[in-house]
């Protein structure tokens, strides 16, 4: 049985969810990564440590975020390749993302160890949480070549349809990423650098499971290491379609950075709530986020194929299908925050503070939904520059300006609760005068890749 999936005919219903759904189990397993640091550092080793874990989330975010980004543009390309049954520039894509992937993890990882200690000072970490904060970090930064290798792997395998063998990695390795917390922090009391190293050792061997995967996959979606260089033309057309996503997902985490910094001039009982209430979130956010990329990968190949027409009813059943899925998330989410919270943290100013955060935003998922459906849909058609600019302006400016002026007249942790409800709506006002006034169906006519 075929693992790839042709997004070019067939039910369209049927096709999304038989790609998305690996693809959300993959997720959701990746986000066990880091849930599970949390929730047994949470258990194990109290709120400080917690605090010292979550305020790394969005640092981490902003530095592998750029080159996630770079792999969804290698997606379009690649994607696009596959629908016109292009097979030599499809090699040529796939090759140079795998090359400029295992450059980019070296890079990153040497920074991230190098700078730890001035990146968390420029985020105003507690000094009382500084030292295990800085361990967990440069622990966790150690391996972050094998996360970037991971997303930019499981995004060839993605962009022609494979959604279902990075789940059976990523099933693995987060489950022994689960055993290990347990025993080393559970079993041994060892601290918050054993969840890092624990983390390091089961995105290697996913990273690892998807290499051999594409090496033992034939032409022409394989990948030969002979093979692996960087071809200029694909290296160009991955940058001009991954640079404004990967640019877009770095300022976002930058700007959540810099709300991560106004989160820590509260007690660490409301930095441990935040962070807990962003591994939820990862949680919850899934199925819309996993639509989006469905999204992506489904337009690529179909206005690849010349189908405009089907491209149209896949980008209108995706953000309706994405609408409703968030509805039903909020209400359950509105229902089980404090028990949600009570599995990372049993103390009560912990959970209080997480709850509260996560009541006040689930009311606005279905604004979250709109977002990212519509990012997924101009990215697929060749118009990243788009969502890019959006995200920029709504999520990243316009967010650290209200956060900061709005902190400063009322300072409470609620006003960093509704910041992020201002700005989704903003940015979906935006998508939908976009969507409804430009020609982005053809955008790809004119993109020449």
């Amino acid at each position: 049985m075929r693992a790839e999936i042709d997004f070019t005919e067939g039910s369209i219903g049927r096709k999304l969810l038989a790609f998305a759904l690996p693809l959300f189990l993959g997720n959701l397993f990746q986000q066990l990564y880091n849930a599970a640091d949390s929730l047994i550092v949470g258990n194990f080793l109290g709120r400080e440590a917690l605090a010292a874990v979550s305020s790394s989330a969005p640092i981490i975010f902003m530095l592998v975020g750029f080159f996630n980004g770079l792999a969804a543009g290698a997606g379009v390309v690649i994607s696009r390749a596959y629908g016109a049954k292009d097979s030599e520039r499809l090699q040529r894509a796939i090759h140079t993302d795998a090359a400029f992937g295992v450059a980019a993890g070296i890079a990153l990882t040497i920074f991230a160890v190098l700078f730890t200690p001035v990146i968390l000072r420029l985020i105003s970490t507690p000094e009382e949480i500084m030292r295990e904060s800085i361990v967990y970090f440069r622990i966790y930064s150690a391996g972050i070549f094998f996360s970037v290798m991971y997303n930019i792997l499981m995004g060839i395998m993605n962009a022609v349809g494979d959604s279902r063998h990075p789940l059976y990695y990523l099933v693995f390795a987060s489950l022994l990423n689960i055993v290990l917390d347990i025993i080393l922090i559970g079993g041994f009391g060892m601290g918050v650098g054993a969840a890092a190293a624990a983390t390091i050792i089961s995105q290697a061997l996913s990273s690892a499971m998807c290499f051999l995967r594409l090496i033992r996959s034939p032409f022409p979606i394989g990948i030969r290491i002979a093979s692996m260089r960087i071809h200029r033309q694909e290296l160009r057309n991955t940058v001009r379609f991954g640079f404004p996503a990967g640019f877009q997902n770095s300022i976002i985490g930058l700007a959540n950075t810099i709300v991560q910094a106004s989160i820590n001039m509260f007690p660490a009982a409301v930095i441990a709530g935040a962070g807990v209430y962003g591994r939820i979130e990862g949680f919850i956010l899934l199925p819309i986020t996993t639509l989006s990329l469905a999204l992506t990968t489904s337009i690529g190949q179909n206005l690849g194929a010349g189908r405009y027409d089907r491209a149209l009813k896949v980008s209108r059943y995706g953000m309706l299908s994405s609408v409703i899925i968030s509805e039903i998330i909020a209400a359950l989410l509105f229902v089980s925050a404090p028990w949600l919270m009570s599995l990372f943290s049993s103390d009560p100013d912990v959970i209080s503070a997480g709850s509260m955060q996560a009541r006040i935003e689930a009311f606005f998922y279905c604004l979250v939904a709109v977002s990212h459906s519509a990012a997924g849909i101009l990215r697929g058609a060749g118009k990243p520059a788009v969502p890019m600019a959006v995200m920029l302006g709504a999520w990243c400016v316009f967010r650290v300006i209200f956060v900061n002026i709005a902190i400063s007249i009322y300072h409470s942790a609620i006003v960093i609760y509704i910041t992020y409800p201002v700005t989704w709506l903003l940015s979906t006002i935006i998508f939908a005068v976009y969507l409804t006034r430009s020609n982005w169906l053809h955008a790809m006519d004119r993109a020449h890749i």
